[in-house]
């Protein structure tokens, strides 16, 4: 299907819901004057060639819940009126062009409950603000050019359980509160942090996944691994760790490409110490 999204759409001001998901050929930009459509409350543009910026003045849309324009072709930046969304439960920006910051004022959007942003090239630190986003489940800010450290806070976000962050340029350490939280997936691999990784877990700690590949850490693996109750998938390679690989639960069902590429890591399922 090809075609564009006329200006047209516009004249139904009751419409609610506009769903033009993976038609693959729609080119062309976001009519501005949908910001005037009062009742909608759906804007689903999924998988086609959209073009230009998303509309500056998009917070005038109050009743939206979804927002979902991943895998376009969209460019320029989060517009700042974006936080005035008050009622914006899922947000997917996936695979565009969009750059810039996210707005500091992240943390207005108090009913989002999933954020996927990965696959674009925004840049700057993240906002300390998405902390106080308390239905916040899933955060995906991967693939972009975020910088700066990774605020502690979001380990202390009650149900965040999805964190990817990898494919950046994060520094600093890597947060105590991140492994002693609700996350259950977390995915900080290829990024610039720095430090040893903390001896924090227990057994409360349940993680389906750990990526920590391709960083900057150093120091021994912590002790406290084998205290966590669960741990599907480890993945600490492309490292400066050293030491003896601990043993026992999770550490007997790894590979040993899980802790290739360090600086003198031993024992199994690596060479003997």
């Amino acid at each position: 299907m090809t075609g564009f999204i006329s200006p047209e759409i516009c004249k139904l001001t009751r419409l609610s819901s506009l769903t033009i998901a993976d038609w693959k050929g729609i080119t062309g930009e976001i009519p501005k004057c949908i910001t005037s459509l009062p009742f909608l409350r759906i804007l689903d543009l999924i998988g086609n060639k959209l073009s230009g910026e998303i509309p500056a003045d998009i917070g005038r849309l109050k009743r939206l819940t979804v927002l979902n324009v991943a895998d376009n072709q969209l460019s320029g930046r989060i517009p700042s009126s974006f936080t005035s969304l008050s009622n914006l439960m899922h947000l997917d920006l996936r695979n565009n062009k969009i750059s810039g910051p996210i707005p500091s004022k992240a943390g207005d959007l108090s009913m989002l409950s999933r954020a996927l942003l990965s696959g674009n090239m925004i840049s700057g630190p993240i906002p300390v603000s998405i902390c106080r986003i308390y239905r916040l489940a899933d955060l995906d800010l991967s693939m972009n050019k975020m910088s700066g450290v990774i605020p502690p806070c979001l380990g202390k976000m009650a149900v965040l359980a999805t964190l990817n962050l990898d494919c950046n340029m994060l520094m600093g350490t890597i947060p105590t509160t991140l492994l002693t939280s609700a996350i259950g997936n977390l995915n900080l691999s290829r990024n610039a942090l720095e430090g040893n990784i903390p001896d924090v877990f227990g057994l409360t700690s349940y993680f389906t996944a750990i990526d920590l590949s391709h960083n900057k850490l150093r120091g021994p693996i912590p002790r406290s691994l084998s205290a966590a109750s669960y741990i599907g998938h480890l993945d600490l390679s492309y490292n400066h760790l050293c030491g003896r690989i601990p043993a026992g639960a999770p550490f007997d069902h790894l590979e040993a490409s899980s802790f290739m590429y360090n600086d003198c890591l031993c024992g199994k399922p690596l060479r003997a110490c």
